[in-house]
């Protein structure tokens, strides 16, 4: 693997045009060069197989596994594999594994049947039994220049305003995107799922303003100052710790969503491929309307960006780097990375940060050891964007919620016709790539390790969605 010299950082400024002419025609050149790269990737996925040109191996990770002759468990089996035998993956078949065991067979097993190890160091994570023939003839490429977009970069980023509206634009209509759906033989389905955050949780009847309880607290700090001196003085500060309706907390959500992805497009634009745009807002679009939410205004993009990551701003803002998207097989993994990134939108996750973060900046203010549970900033969106830029988005989020969003997105593409498998064979091309790949480097530092993912994947089960798994 050859080393290539690290190239400088190209500044935008708030229009997103490159200071220099010559710069800019580079960038095109660039772009040009990535949307060729996206659109044979995406003829070659279109055959359905991934062939190997160098073996990586794997291990069985359940108590048996049958190898059946074909990918389809229609096929008979031609061997039975005991946990932790080891065999070589030569290709990936939709949801299935073509595989070599130790006595030379070839079959099938399925994408969760067996554990591929982690790439070893010195091939750099290349993953290339996965990934063969994907970048120029379809392999995403894998260098050592790759730099990934750190929390640096988010905060210093401008917004770029001209890269949302083009964002937005590509934004779908619910019922275009259910026809994709049809088209892709994906059907609506019920499945339950007592985890989601749903607005209607909120407290039953009418709640008070965050503006009509600070004039209530406004009252009693003046009474307070008439009973003593100096204790209205303490309380400064207290109108931040003030709760929200349900109603202000959405309105906050649904502004601070295109400002962070502003400021992301401002570190990374859009990959220029109208194409790409379209479809992952057809996919995104379909699974969020089977989400607890689905009136938020959803709106997905692919970013200029070398690395595996994808970013879920509140209020429906989705990004995904276009090295993640090369990294997919077919739309169920396209939907599988989503629905991971819808579950953190759903739940407020990255909100929930933005609150806290806030919330101690007021409890700063007031003096204060502890404040009541349930306590909402009072400044958000515009006042913590321009201070903290769109670093929440590299904010380590604690491990049970993305554990949760593994789940999630199980459950969202089980509703959306889909298999839920797909988000276990992403997590092992994952692992594929290996410890040392630089793609992987921010995902690694703000997501719990592929393996502790997939261990609890495989501990939780699939209870309720076996059937789906059939698909």
């Amino acid at each position: 693997m050859a080393a290539h010299r690290r190239q400088p950082r190209l500044r935008c400024d708030t229009s997103g045009r490159y200071h220099r002419a010559d710069r800019q025609q580079r960038g095109h050149r660039m772009r040009n060069t990535h949307r060729l790269s996206l659109v044979l990737a995406t003829a070659l996925l279109s055959l359905g197989l991934w062939a190997a040109d160098a073996a990586t191996t794997a291990t069985v990770s359940k108590p048996s596994v049958e190898v059946r002759r074909g990918p389809d468990f229609k096929t008979p089996a031609i061997a039975t594999l005991a946990k932790d035998a080891s065999v070589t993956i030569a290709a990936q078949q939709g949801l299935w594994f073509k595989v070599q065991t130790a006595d030379g067979k070839t079959g099938f097993v399925r994408v969760n049947d067996v554990r591929m190890a982690y790439a070893k160091a010195e091939t750099a994570g290349i993953g290339k039994t996965l990934f063969s023939g994907k970048a120029g003839k379809g392999r995403v490429s894998e260098t050592a220049s790759v730099r990934g977009l750190d929390e640096s970069d988010l905060k210093a980023a401008a917004f770029d305003a001209e890269q949302l509206q083009l964002m937005e634009s590509y934004r779908v209509e619910p019922a275009a995107a259910e026809k994709a759906a049809r088209a892709r033989h994906w059907p609506a389905t019920e499945v339950a799922y007592a985890a989601e955050f749903r607005p209607g949780q909120a407290p039953a009847g009418p709640q008070a303003t965050q503006a009509e309880k600070r004039q209530r607290f406004g009252i009693a700090r003046n009474l307070l100052g008439m009973v003593k001196p100096g204790l209205a003085d303490a309380a400064d500060g207290g109108e931040e710790m003030i709760g929200k309706s349900e109603q202000e907390i959405t309105e906050q959500e649904l502004e601070l969503g295109p400002l962070i992805a502003g400021r992301i497009l401002g570190a990374a634009p859009l990959v220029a491929d109208p194409a790409a745009q379209r479809r992952i807002n057809l996919v995104g679009r379909w699974l969020a309307s089977r989400t607890s939410r689905p009136d938020l205004p959803w709106t997905f993009g692919v970013i200029e960006s070398d690395e595996v990551n994808a970013f879920a701003a509140p209020g429906g803002y989705v990004l995904v780097t276009r090295g993640l998207y090369q990294l997919l097989a077919d739309d169920a993994e396209l939907a599988a990375v989503l629905g991971h990134e819808l579950s953190h939108v759903v739940q407020r996750d990255h909100y929930e940060v933005v609150r806290k973060q806030e919330t101690q900046g007021a409890l700063g203010k007031m003096g204060m050891k502890r404040v009541k549970a349930g306590g909402v900033a009072g400044s958000l969106a515009k006042d913590y964007v321009a201070k903290h830029g769109a670093a929440v988005m590299m904010t380590k989020l604690d491990r049970d919620a993305e554990f949760r969003a593994d789940e999630a997105a199980g459950i969202y593409l089980a509703r959306g016709g889909s298999n839920p498998l797909a988000l276990y064979a992403v997590l092992q091309k994952m692992t594929a790539l290996g410890t040392s790949s630089p793609k992987l480097t921010q995902l690694y530092r703000t997501h719990p390790p592929l393996d502790a993912r997939m261990d609890r994947i495989d501990q939780r089960g699939y209870a309720g969605l076996e059937a789906y798994t059939k698909r």
